[in-house]
């Protein structure tokens, strides 16, 4: 991992990335034992229309989070490594190059955060921050795994009219974020909108706009 030649815009998440504490990126966090060791990459770049981030649609067949836009990546392999050590940044790195066609190569890792947990589907997941120092084609690889990727600006992002919470059929809520035709929810919306939070660029919005959720989800 390096911080060296990133751009001057990713400083706040360089310093949020160091120093938030696990409880503060979620209420969900990894049992002592078991659950599945997973990573995915938050991909930041730049676009034309400044900051950005890569994002997935996880095809509707999937057992597991159908239909969902998502960060690239999946479950660590063995030959990953330590899940405690470099074994979250490979598999992150791998399983993105298997599902947007992404080359590692122009990827520059600069941070880890802390483990989190799906308790949905047991997953523990490490999110591994990176700079898109070199932009590669990237694109649904395998329509089964994946329906499409697409990139969102971080201005969209953060503009109040494209965040909503989302309404569980159970329950509770979350932030969400209607962007790119689709509805940015779960764990992947809770993961940006903290990032958001901690970099100082979150912008306040209307928490009670609410989308519910229907009883797939």
């Amino acid at each position: 991992m390096s911080t060296e030649g990133l751009p001057k815009w990713l400083d706040p998440v360089v310093r949020a990335a160091q120093t938030v504490e696990p409880h503060q990126l979620s209420r969900f966090l990894p049992p002592e034992n078991g659950g599945r060791q997973s990573a995915v990459l938050v991909l930041f770049g730049q676009g034309a229309r400044g900051p950005e981030l890569l994002l997935m649609e996880r095809a509707g067949t999937l057992r597991s989070h159908a239909g969902q836009p998502s960060f690239p990546g999946g479950a660590l392999d063995p030959e990953d490594g330590d899940p405690e050590g470099s074994g979250p940044v490979r598999a992150a790195l791998r399983e993105a190059q298997e599902e947007t066609g992404l080359d590692p190569a122009g990827v520059q890792v600069f941070g880890v955060l802390p483990r989190l947990y799906i308790p949905v589907s047991g997953f523990v997941v490490t999110p591994v921050l990176g700079w898109w120092r070199e932009p590669s084609p990237v694109g649904a690889v395998d329509q089964a795994e994946t329906a499409r990727v697409f990139t969102v600006p971080v201005a969209d992002l953060t503009d109040p009219a494209h965040r909503v919470t989302a309404r569980h059929p159970r329950g509770h809520t979350g932030p969400a974020f209607l962007v790119e035709s689709a509805l940015v929810w779960g764990f992947t919306a809770g993961v940006i909108d903290r990032l958001l939070h901690f970099a100082g660029w979150e912008i306040p919005w209307d928490r009670t706009k609410q989308v519910p959720l229907d009883r797939s989800a």
